[in-house]
């Protein structure tokens, strides 16, 4: 295929982060770690089969096994948990699997969208088996235990809603048990209530965040036992990143989740988690997305986009293709007599271009309308792309490549571009927020990607 297409660093370095993930490369861990303590369990169980145990040892063994479990024994069975999860994906991760599709649980996990199938089913697996998550109680309603559930912001939203009231398994009010540590709070609620228009002084939100730090930090040990690397935090709004500065631990350390997942503005895909931006008008799927047109129904357009003159990339791709070619239906803003959706489901290309910030819920609107993204941003890291192969079902184009744009369209093949809409079809499912949730979906994956980080953590 003569498609020239020019992938992003971060693209790169997320995929770098999936090969260590999946060849066992974890900071600060090797089998030798757990073979050690699997040594020092079979040299006392040896002892005392032999006889040579010194009766004190084991009057004192018997007395510890009935003393209360203390809180470094509570520590030291999750880290042994999480050392055999590591040894399960890792063992699974070499088995080259060369079905198209595998069934777990009546759930089809199709084989062309991951990047390895067996070890993400397997760290799915682990983390439905152990994962446990601690939801700091302070904070007061509107700032924290809140936020937006419908329109541009309904990742955020949701996410808090469904890990405070959700009937899912993960959340556990045995602090000492949790893997990970949730700080609810909503950014978009505090540019709401704390944020002054018109003033861009974001110091307010970074206040509060210092503020909300310090309290669960002086309440709880939880925090200073690793300065808020098991800790995470979750926004969709452009200025969580800013907000996170509100405290150098929390931005340096903590498993940031968010949607503004820049790369050139301290975004780490090594701790950092991209979030998926939805826009759910009401707080729902269009209607015309729930069910797209199928597969055999031809598709007119070859490329869509309307939006306004946002940020660096959408002036460029206006100047060089609004109105200029039949085949690209390129607007600032779509007249209204046309319907958005609708061009979405004629067309074979949905093109995504960054605005002021990276992430674009244009993205997942393409998905649910089985129209190939083309991905138009610099620095922009990837929803789940820890696991999930993006060139399987979207095109990601350089910026400088945006005048040879329809070169790079017209030249996807028709056996390609049906590929493409197989892993369309194939990864929707990755991002639905359903209610109640469901296996595999959105509020599911964001957990799995907050479980994969907490795997490379060894406290």
């Amino acid at each position: 295929m003569a498609m020239r297409i020019t992938f992003s660093i971060v693209v790169v370095s997320a995929v770098i982060v999936t090969v260590f993930f999946i060849s066992g490369h974890f900071s600060g861990w090797s089998n030798s770690d757990t073979e050690a303590d699997f040594k020092k369990v079979k040299l006392v169980g040896a002892a005392r089969r032999s006889g040579d145990e010194p009766r004190a040892l084991i009057s004192a063994e018997i007395a510890y096994r009935f003393k209360p479990i203390s809180k470094k024994r509570e520590s030291d069975k999750l880290e042994e948990g999480l050392a055999r999860a590591r040894a399960a994906v890792r063992r699974v991760a070499s088995i080259r699997n060369n079905n198209s599709v595998i069934m777990d649980s009546n759930h089809i996990i199709s084989s062309s969208i991951y990047r390895n199938p067996t070890a993400f089913l397997q760290s799915y697996k682990e983390m439905e088996r152990r994962l446990k998550v601690y939801v700091y109680e302070e904070g007061e309603v509107p700032i924290v235990h809140d936020g937006p559930c419908k329109d541009i912001y309904t990742s955020e939203g949701r996410f808090i809603h469904e890990m405070e009231h959700g009937s899912h398994r993960f959340r556990t009010s045995r602090s000492e048990e949790a893997h990970v540590y949730f700080m609810p709070f909503s950014v978009t609620r505090m540019v709401k209530y704390l944020y002054k228009p018109n003033t861009y002084d974001l110091t307010p939100l970074q206040e509060f965040v210092s503020g909300y730090v310090k309290l669960i930090s002086t309440k709880h040990p939880f925090w200073n036992r690793t300065q808020g690397a098991d800790h995470f935090m979750l926004s969709c709004h452009d200025w969580g990143p800013r907000a996170s500065e509100g405290n150098a631990h929390l931005y340096n350390k903590s498993i940031r989740v968010l949607c503004n997942a820049n790369s050139s503005e301290g975004f780490n895909p090594q701790k950092d988690v991209s979030l998926p931006e939805i826009h759910l008008y009401g707080g729902y799927v269009n209607p015309k997305l729930i069910s797209p047109p199928r597969p055999t129904i031809p598709r007119p357009y070859l490329a869509f986009f309307a939006g306004g003159l946002h940020g660096p990339v959408r002036p460029i791709l206006l100047h060089h293709w609004k109105g200029r070619d039949p085949d690209l239906h390129i607007y600032e803003y779509l007249p209204k007599n046309l319907d958005y959706y609708d061009y979405m489901l004629k067309s074979k290309f949905c093109l995504c271009p960054s605005g002021y910030e990276v992430a674009s819920p244009r993205i997942v609107e393409a998905i649910y309308a089985e129209c190939i993204p083309v991905i138009l941003s610099d620095h922009y890291v990837l929803p789940f792309s820890d696991v999930l192969r993006w060139e399987a079902f979207s095109l990601q184009v350089n910026v400088t490549e945006i005048v040879r744009l329809k070169e790079i369209l017209m030249a996807v093949t028709e056996d390609e571009f049906l590929r493409l809409k197989e892993g369309l079809r194939a990864t929707r499912k990755h991002f639905v927020l359903n209610q109640p949730v469901e296996r595999f979906d959105m509020f599911h994956m964001i957990l799995h990607s907050v479980w994969l980080r907490r795997l490379n953590l060894r406290i």
